[in-house]
């Protein structure tokens, strides 16, 4: 399992990475098609939204179609809040191992921050906090089936999208 727990850290790195140089054909094929990929909103101080079809959430896709969406909408330099494109450095760590199951599929948990330049306001924006995935192997590979990002300093400055958390 330490050898799949290294690949897996590797998937993370690699998803940051590849939204920090906007490599989005790399990013999307770190997801799986039936992948979910959510960012909950807080419900109250201490209690996170449980249900992505019933509440609000700052981010959702039910699968990676949407998220194919939302890169071409980035792409096409025509999305209000992406032009200009943010400039992001993501930081990955405190990755552990929260659960397997077989060989096949692995839970995990890390802590991760992102520093977000916006050169139409001249700004910075630091946004932090966990993610938990799914991963399950395909072939060799470890993918994304699911997604969900608790971002714990949610009192936006801004607008918040895919590449910024």
């Amino acid at each position: 399992m330490a050898d799949s727990l290294e690949t897996a850290r590797d998937v993370l790195v690699r998803e940051a990475v590849y939204l920090d140089e906007q490599r989005w054909d790399e990013w999307l094929a770190l997801f799986t098609e039936d992948c979910e990929y959510w960012m909950p909103t807080w419900r109250t101080e201490d209690a996170l939204t449980s249900d992505p079809q019933a509440e609000i959430s700052h981010i959702y896709y039910a699968n990676r179609a949407g998220l194919e969406d939302r890169v071409v909408r980035i792409r096409s330099g025509r999305s209000p809040a992406s032009v200009p494109l943010r400039r992001t450095t993501h930081i990955v760590g405190n990755v552990l191992l929260a659960g397997a199951e077989g060989k096949s599929s692995m839970r995990l948990r890390s802590s991760w921050t992102s520093h977000v330049f916006d050169p139409h306001h001249k700004r910075t924006d630091v946004f932090f906090g966990h993610a938990y995935y799914e991963l399950r192997r395909k072939g060799k590979a470890w993918l994304i089936a699911k997604k969900k990002t608790v971002l714990q300093n949610d009192y936006l400055p801004s607008m918040v999208d895919i590449y910024c958390v």
